[in-house]
């Protein structure tokens, strides 16, 4: 394998989904006003402790925003006849993968330190670990970008279909990982079913960064967060390039 071309193409493609897919109404929508939205019709009028819940929104906002990007790059592509001519070009599949799950990651990443660089400012919040925040961050982010390029995998090339999809995905998720309920305060089946989603693994993560009241040791956070972006990758991957040997 030639590396530097390897790197290059993916260098390139990520860069082109960032000018490109940033500011499509999906993203902006599903991305940024959908959780703030959540947070928001959760938390008016209602007595609760802003700083004891922020964690779970703050992984709600990267959730969202990582994810976002990835189910609209494949099969937008794939309608512009796009698609077609990036794997006619001298790079491979994981190029392709790697630059969606990058500019996910990036979106993620950059939106969710603006919003909580605002907030802490606003909120004044605590800070038990930085080390903690700033890895939750990254692998948070890459973790959901690969989320969202597995998403778009399925053989289509109709975006709202891939987005009903992601909706139909990532909707149960946050109302199964901490978020509205504190992992601690759940027992039996429930903390069961909450354990099962990669979300909560974050949002405990930065639990133990912020507050401080993590459920789990950090490196179980980290551990699962690290399994299932291979996963997620890898599925990506076998779809994708079934899709490719069918034509389709």
């Amino acid at each position: 394998m030639d590396w530097k071309l390897f790197v290059q193409s993916i260098l390139v493609i990520t860069e082109k989904n960032m000018r490109i897919y940033y500011f499509k109404g999906p993203v902006v929508i599903f991305g940024l006003i959908f959780p703030l939205i959540m947070f928001l019709t959760f938390f008016i009028g209602r007595d609760l402790d802003l700083i004891l819940f922020f964690p779970g929104f703050l992984g709600m906002m990267l959730f969202f925003t990582a994810s976002s990007v990835g189910p609209l790059i494949t099969p937008w592509e794939k309608r512009e006849k796009t698609y077609e001519r990036l794997v006619s070009l001298p790079v491979i599949l994981e190029s392709i993968i790697i630059g969606d799950l990058l500019a996910g990651a990036i979106f993620g990443i950059a939106i969710t330190i603006i919003v909580f660089a605002a907030c802490a400012v606003l909120l004044h919040l605590p800070l038990m670990n930085a080390a903690l925040l700033v890895i939750g961050l990254v692998l948070g982010s890459v973790t959901f970008a690969a989320l969202g390029t597995l998403l778009a995998s399925p053989t289509t090339d109709n975006p709202s279909n891939i987005m009903m999809l992601s909706s139909l995905v990532r909707l149960p998720l946050i109302f199964i990982s901490g978020i509205f309920i504190p992992l601690g305060e759940l027992t039996g089946w429930l903390f069961i079913l909450t354990s099962l989603s990669p979300l909560t693994y974050l949002v405990d993560l930065f639990h133990a960064a912020l507050n401080g009241d993590a459920v789990y040791p950090p490196w179980i956070n980290v551990l699962v967060l690290v399994a299932v972006t291979l996963l997620f990758v890898l599925a990506a991957k076998l779809i994708q390039r079934r899709n490719l040997v069918k034509g389709i």
